[in-house]
């Protein structure tokens, strides 16, 4: 298709919270657009009246139950040069709300995409959380059953990064039980409750302290911050785990004795244990992945 005569997919930010946090451009966009996709379309008719806007074009739904019917309507749209508009309930379209699948959709067939930024719940209960922000991973929601959940949590249980998730109020107690189980009582997390709301609260504390504090009830929209698992001990260190570091600074460009002399330091080992380990591994052929 030709590029140039297609239309232009928006990405548009909205209010997590207070309504001023909108992005100026937001109005204009709306003003603007042939086309706005929106989540809940009464929702999004409260909030153009409350930022004073008249749409511009017709208003379309765009949801988890009607993504894979409304997706080729709407790239349909795009490629006869509309301009639309992409709005979800709060916060960025795509990011565990609608809007991936037209994304993929556009990109594929060569349509513009871009975007409003605006608020967005994941950074700002991080930053608010009080645990380091340097590495994050966002996880998104759990999922419902006990088990699945479990075993979600478990794959990154010793991910040193800030891990970050949206729960729903009806399941935080359990989600904060699982979470002290496999991550540990101690390990320390924020729960972000109703970020830029008028009943805001951040309520931090060790998993084990959170998960009995929501055993009583907790309302609202809620965003939980955990902190990254605990830098391995030399106890902790096990041989394959030596090797492979070594491996990794070797790829880098270091001659293996510096290599294994830095290991040895970082874990605080005699650098006999890790040249030992080193030997080993290239015996048995025992190359862990790097």
């Amino acid at each position: 298709m030709n590029s140039a005569a297609a239309g232009v997919l928006v990405l548009a930010g909205t209010p997590i919270g207070e309504v001023e946090d909108a992005p100026p451009r937001l109005r204009g966009e709306l003003e603007g657009a042939d086309v706005i996709a929106a989540e809940d379309t009464r929702r999004f008719r409260r909030l153009a009246q409350a930022l004073g806007v008249q749409p511009g074009g017709r208003v379309v739904s765009y949801f988890e139950g009607n993504e894979g019917a409304r997706t080729p309507e709407l790239v349909e749209a795009l490629e006869g040069g509309a301009r639309v508009v992409l709005v979800t309930d709060a916060g960025m379209p795509s990011v565990s709300d609608p809007g991936y699948r037209l994304v993929a959709a556009a990109v594929e067939r060569g349509i513009r995409v871009t975007a409003v930024p605006g608020p967005s719940a994941v950074l700002t209960a991080l930053a608010l959380s009080g645990l380091p922000v340097d590495r994050f991973c966002f996880e998104g929601f759990l999922p419902r059953k006990a088990g699945e959940r479990t075993a979600r949590l478990r794959e990154v249980a010793g991910d040193r990064r800030t891990l970050v998730y949206f729960e729903a109020p009806h399941r935080i107690d359990d989600t904060l039980a699982a979470m002290a189980e496999v991550f540990g009582a101690e390990r320390r997390a924020a729960v972000c409750r109703e970020l830029t709301k008028t009943y805001e609260e951040v309520k931090r504390g060790p998993l084990a302290e959170l998960a009995r504090w929501a055993a009583d009830g907790v309302r609202g929209e809620i965003t939980v911050v955990v902190e990254g698992a605990p830098e391995p001990g030399p106890a902790d260190l096990d041989p394959a785990e030596l090797v492979r570091r070594v491996l990794a600074r070797e790829e880098a460009g270091e001659r293996r004795k510096e290599a294994i002399a830095a290991v040895a330091a970082a874990a605080g080992l005699p650098k006999r244990d890790v040249f030992d380990a080193v030997v080993e591994a290239k015996k048995t052929g025992d190359i862990p992945k790097v």
